[in-house]
């Protein structure tokens, strides 16, 4: 399984009260465990700066990376990033 960081940016329309961000994020994260069964969720978190949330997800597929990434962006109106993290001392061991 190859390790994959998720990096989103929510649009202004994404929500309305941070009440509200609530909802929106039970309602992502039913879809992405229900549409894409090869991905694993290890661990979220909020950010300040550049995005607002980091996600860490593994995958055998980067196929099921991106449906989730693209049902990122759709549902919770967000601007993602998505990249291939390679354990350190596996691309150390590499060079």
């Amino acid at each position: 399984m190859a390790t994959y960081v998720i990096l989103s940016r929510f649009s202004p329309e994404a929500f309305t009260e941070p009440k509200d961000f609530i909802k929106l994020a039970h309602a992502v994260s039913s879809r992405i465990k229900k549409e894409c069964k090869g991905v694993t969720w290890k661990q979220s978190f909020a950010t300040l700066g550049r995005f607002d949330v980091v996600d860490i997800v593994e995958a055998g597929d980067s196929k099921d990376i991106e449906k989730a990434a693209m049902i990122i962006r759709s549902h919770g109106h967000s601007i993602t990033e998505t990249l291939v993290a390679t354990p350190w001392k596996e691309f150390l061991a590499a060079l």
